[in-house]
Order: C-alpha cells, then sequence, then structure tokens
C-alpha cells in the first residue's frame, strides 16, 4: 500500500478523468506508474553510469556492447 500526496491541480485533473471514464483514481494512478517506472529507472541507471564512470558512450558502442553480450 502506498499513499500519494498530489498538488490540488493534479487532483482535480485525476478526479475529473475518473469520473468522466467510470475508472477509479487508483487505475490511472497505476496505469501512470506502469507506463513511466521503466523511463524513470531507465534515466536513474545512466545518470548513476555517468556519475560512476565520468564518461559517456556513444549509441554505436552501445550497440556493439549488447550485441557482444548476446
Amino acid at each position: 500500500m502506498v499513499a500519494v500526496r498530489l498538488n490540488k491541480e493534479t487532483e482535480n485533473r485525476l478526479a475529473f478523468l475518473a469520473k468522466k471514464t467510470g475508472r477509479t483514481k487508483s487505475f490511472y494512478i497505476r496505469q501512470a506508474l506502469e507506463e513511466h517506472l521503466e523511463e524513470m529507472e531507465d534515466a536513474y541507471l545512466a545518470e548513476e553510469r555517468y556519475r560512476t564512470l565520468g564518461k559517456t558512450v556513444s549509441l554505436d558502442e552501445l550497440l556493439n556492447e549488447s550485441e557482444v553480450a548476446r
């Protein structure tokens, strides 16, 4: 169980959407998390890697690394 505090505007938008569609606010919060959590994880991991390694990798290098790992 998780409790989330939303600003008033977001709460109102969420309530409006839920009312108009007959879905619960929890449904839309769950949908948003499921759709965007992976993106947030990727961004965090990329930032962490950059801080740890202190270098960047080109897309070609990254693709080559992933092909070698397969």
